[in-house]
């Protein structure tokens, strides 16, 4: 436990001392604030419509403004996660400190649950100003508290899935730039996934559909909680962790 302390408080110091970490914290609550003020506009304008129509009945905060902002920051997380778990063991690997590393009483589970945990942890401090958008809606309509806070369930269960998948992909590569990329694409074709589903026939075209990350976030962000959906986050986390794993072992015994 204390030596997977020390490699998360190493890693997270790490972020805050290289400029990647502010330029994405700045980037990502510009564009929110964006999608914030002009979700915003768009429901006003609904629900000033809505007035000059009683009987057409008011558009629904959460699924009008909320729901379609949850989706556009998780977009956006996707985009950020590779650049966040791009160093984390490719930059070890080529430096040489990696040998260095696993080479301390740690344990590899330490050396990865730490680098994790801390990108993970630098994810949240991003996303954790939007809060603030969310208290600002309650101005303008009734806010549904538990569809709201599972909506950001589920975006720390979809970073913690993309923080997983980037990290092997750090794992495997001494190169950033292709930790990021592989990472990306790899993110990008489990989101899309579910498109394809129609195209696998009726047998497999479900279990394709399960597969995509989309799928089970929406349903989060619209405020519905199922159980499978959070079993598929910590299945989806606990793969690529133990991939993550094997391949630090595997480097242990080639060294």
């Amino acid at each position: 436990m204390r030596g997977l302390q020390a490699i998360y408080l190493r890693e997270l110091r790490a972020y805050f001392h290289s400029p990647i970490a502010y330029v994405l914290w700045v980037g990502f609550l510009l564009l929110t604030g964006y999608f914030f003020y002009s979700g915003t506009m768009y429901y006003a304008l609904a629900s000033l419509q809505t007035m000059q129509n009683p009987m057409g009945g008011g558009p629904n905060l959460h699924d009008y403004l909320v729901a379609p902002l949850l989706g556009n920051m998780s977009v956006l997380m996707m985009l950020m996660a590779p650049l966040l778990t791009m160093r984390l063991l490719s930059e070890e690997k080529r430096s040489g400190t990696l040998e260095l590393l696993l080479s301390y009483p740690l344990g590899d589970l330490a050396v990865v649950l730490g680098k994790f945990l801390a990108a993970l942890s630098m994810l949240a401090l991003i996303l954790a100003p939007t809060l603030l958008h969310m208290l600002i809606l309650t101005w303008l309509g009734p806010v549904h508290w538990p569809g709201l806070l599972l909506g950001y369930l589920g975006l720390l269960l979809l970073g913690g899935g993309f923080v997983a998948l980037g990290l092997l992909a750090s794992a495997c590569t001494e190169n950033q730039i292709v930790a990021a990329v592989t990472a990306f694409a790899g993110l990008l074709l489990l989101w899309v996934l579910r498109w394809s589903g129609g195209l696998a026939g009726p047998t497999w075209g479900p279990l394709v559909e399960f597969l995509s990350l989309s799928l089970h976030f929406e349903n989060l962000a619209k405020g519905l909680f199922d159980t499978a959906d959070l079993a598929y986050f910590l299945l989806f986390m606990g793969f690529f962790l133990v991939a993550s794993l094997r391949v630090l072992e595997a480097k242990r015994w080639k060294a």
